[in-house]
């Protein structure tokens, strides 16, 4: 590990090692906030996050098939295109979502842990199905009965 990257925690280190982005390919994706801090709790915030989510400035040629905010952390099912890797559409989505985020928040700093979990799925993989339990977690996190009740989801399903 070169001395620029000696600083990070060293489980971001094993998120990274053996990702390969896979142009094409479907990828449900984990980010939590900074500390598992609930930023998202408030409201102005996610929804200025939650904006960046299907931002075409800020996914390019990747398509956001489905997305849910929680308080502390979002689950994206992102399709990536050809150009970009998951690392660079990520960043620029973790970005601008901290930018408008903090604003609404009054505040400065990281709102994103800089890891990531990503999972590839296989062409036979249920993209629908996969949807479906992306935006029911604010309803097994028992924040609502009626996943209609939560506003932070979308699924191009719909």
């Amino acid at each position: 590990m070169d001395e620029h990257h000696s600083h990070k925690k060293p489980g971001h280190a094993a998120l990274r090692k053996g990702r390969v982005s896979l142009n094409n390919t479907a990828y449900l994706i984990t980010a939590a906030s900074e500390n598992r801090e609930p930023f998202f709790a408030h409201f102005p915030a996610a929804c200025s996050a939650a904006r960046c989510f299907e931002d075409a400035t800020l996914l390019r040629e990747s398509q956001m098939l489905a997305w849910v905010l929680m308080p502390d952390h979002a689950h994206w099912l992102l399709q990536l295109g050809d150009k970009d890797t998951l690392g660079e559409v990520i960043g620029r989505l973790k970005s601008a979502s901290s930018r408008n985020a903090n604003r609404a928040l009054y505040r400065t700093g990281p709102l994103w842990s800089k890891a990531f979990h990503d999972h590839a799925l296989r062409e036979a993989d249920d993209l629908q199905a996969i949807a479906r339990y992306i935006v029911a977690n604010p309803l097994r996190a028992g924040l609502i009965s009626r996943i209609g009740d939560y506003p932070f989801w979308n699924a191009v399903w719909l």
